[in-house]
């Protein structure tokens, strides 16, 4: 029989979504997103900073030329978990309770049989794989030894993705956090063990380790408190409605994620003329730039099941007030961020990799990585919006301005004019430029948006 009945135990979230103080909805929605963002940055920060200690660039080089697999399991979850998220939001605004255990059940049920497809395909072409990454003859044998250990465990990498973004859609951030946190620290803890032995090998095992547990509390949170979600077979369905709705959804930031990952693939083959030691500059600076990336990014997918429930609910007022004072947030927040890593430059650099080479190159390119932070909180606003929206196509287009559109041709342009420092500035330069279309873009769509509900 199928299941009508309207938890009570998610009344008071609801209330909050649609009318509640906003700085208590930015603190229950932002601060946890803000966390959970910054825990995927320790994560990855931990392995560069302990294989760092080791003192030989191209193991750093290696992690950063393996990255972009990572990255493209990780763009695949975000299929599943961000387009699940903006779906079960939308549903919850409608009051829609049984479709929203359709939705879960097909998120979960699919990042497993996307991760099992990932393992079977990348693990017979490991060395095609690493020399498409860019790796050479230095780098080859570490990359490869990084992305087995993740090919082994990206079912696992995968869940973890997607479900605690799939919980979020109904204000249940701190659970969300949680289980994030429970990772990162077992991660930290684990690095200085097992790289030593293992080398970068051990730093995969570590992530996967650490995953897996964070998947176990996933799996108690979703057996004790999330009584809107469904992980039984009896609730998944393949029908349109339910699956291409995920997918089209989650296809604009993961499309981005996805494209991001050619494009840092490209930027490393790019970068690999000039020696290991100018990719290990790059990806030190990257994780620091990270910070700040995040932090904003965090800011605006924290208010992204906000924005969704009262778009949903027709609540016009509400949600100009939540994109106006996010806006406000988030670039304040690029901004502060940006000033201090400027100021704490050389401090953070030298805690990761004690190498004069790798420092210099590193300097410049971790200015380059954070004088664009007040630009990415409108540009990442614009993509939260669109794709909160069910706005696919326009979300789409913006989501992949920054990643590829305007990316890839800038990389090749700048190389061609400026060689490594052209490399170094392509991102900031394609950043502001993307911000600028976003915000044209969004504007008048959100303008023909309220014109038409007056004229209805």
């Amino acid at each position: 029989m199928p299941r009508k009945e309207k938890p009570t135990n998610k009344t008071a979230n609801e209330d909050m979504l649609r009318s509640g103080n906003y700085w208590t909805l930015a603190r229950k929605l932002c601060l946890p997103a803000i966390l959970i963002m910054l825990v995927m940055v320790l994560y990855h920060m931990a392995d560069v900073f302990f294989i760092g200690q080791t003192g030989d660039p191209n193991k750093v080089a290696a992690v950063t030329l393996a990255s972009p697999m990572f990255s493209i399991l990780s763009g695949l979850g975000v299929l599943l978990g961000n387009g699940g998220c903006t779906a079960i939001s939308l549903a919850l605004g409608r009051g829609e309770y049984d479709r929203i255990k359709k939705i879960s059940a097909f998120a979960v049920w699919g990042a497993i049989a996307v991760g099992v497809v990932f393992t079977a395909v990348v693990l017979p072409l490991m060395n095609p794989v690493c020399k498409l990454l860019g790796a050479n003859k230095d780098t080859e044998q570490f990359t490869a030894e990084y992305l087995r250990v993740i090919a082994i465990g990206a079912p696992v990498i995968m869940l973890t993705n997607v479900v605690p973004a799939l919980i979020r859609a109904d204000g249940s951030t701190t659970d969300s956090m949680i289980g994030n946190m429970i990772g990162t620290v077992l991660n930290i803890a684990l690095d200085p063990l097992l790289i030593p032995s293992m080398g970068v090998s051990g730093a995969a095992v570590a992530t996967v380790i650490a995953n897996a547990v964070s998947l176990g509390y996933y799996a108690y949170f979703l057996r004790t408190k999330g009584r809107i979600y469904s992980v039984s077979p009896r609730d998944l369905s393949l029908a349109k409605d339910v699956a291409w709705t995920v997918i089209s959804l989650g296809l604009p930031m993961s499309a981005a994620t996805v494209l991001g990952s050619v494009s840092s693939t490209i930027a490393n083959n790019l970068m690999m003329q000039y020696d290991a030691i100018a990719v290990a500059g790059q990806s030190v600076a990257a994780r620091i730039g990270q910070l700040i990336s995040m932090t904003v990014m965090g800011v605006c997918m924290g208010m992204q099941p906000a924005i969704s429930f009262n778009y949903s609910a027709k609540n016009h007022k509400r949600l100009t007030e939540i994109l106006i004072k996010t806006t406000g947030l988030a670039v304040i927040a690029g901004t502060v961020l940006s000033a201090l890593c400027l100021i704490f430059r050389d401090p953070l650099l030298n805690a990761f990799l004690d190498n004069p080479d790798v420092l210099e190159i590193g300097r410049v390119c971790l200015f380059a990585s954070i004088v664009i932070g007040p630009f990415f909180g409108f540009y990442q606003i614009c993509t939260t919006y669109l794709q909160a929206a069910g706005k696919s196509r326009q979300a789409i287009i913006v989501s992949l301005l920054e990643k590829g559109i305007i990316y890839i041709p800038m990389l090749f342009l700048m190389n061609a004019l400026f060689k490594m420092y052209g490399i170094i500035y392509s991102a900031t330069v394609t950043t502001v430029l993307s911000a600028v279309a976003a915000l044209i873009f969004c504007y008048k769509d959100y303008r023909k948006e309220l014109k038409d509900v007056k004229e209805w």
